[in-house]
């Protein structure tokens, strides 16, 4: 039988679906069940019973902490947006790049146009990276 995951073993990639619940609870802050609902359910058409069931396995998991300070249960990341983005990636890098940068930032830049204010944003991040490195 396998062993309930903690939050320090988040690292695993979370689905689709858990990003999108992450990205509401990013967004507003910690939330209940219905709200996240309300902020998605409804739109694409899935039940309360549904959200709270996938919110329920992400708190298993270790993806959601839930507190039961307030009458009803209130649902939040057990990480930082940043850092779980970075676990993402790292892991993306290292499961489809084979750990090269450079082929994911080719990659990424082949199929997304990207404007000046971004190119230049990537250059500042590139050249900070090169100052950390001396």
């Amino acid at each position: 039988m396998a062993r309930p995951r903690r939050a320090a073993d988040a690292a695993i990639a979370p689905t689709e679906a858990e990003l999108e619940v992450l990205h509401v609870l990013w967004t507003r802050g910690p939330s209940t069940v219905r709200e996240v609902h309300d902020a998605i359910g409804v739109a694409r058409g899935i039940g309360y019973t549904t959200i709270l069931k996938q919110m329920q396995v992400m708190q298993a998991k270790g993806l959601l902490v839930r507190s039961e300070r307030f009458k009803s249960h209130v649902y939040e990341p057990s990480q930082p947006r940043a850092r779980t983005q970075r676990q993402i990636a790292q892991g993306l890098l290292h499961r489809v790049f084979h750990g090269s940068a450079l082929d994911l930032l080719q990659s990424a830049l082949a199929g997304h146009k990207v404007d000046a204010r971004e190119l230049a944003e990537i250059r500042k991040l590139l050249d900070e990276t090169k100052r950390k490195e001396k």
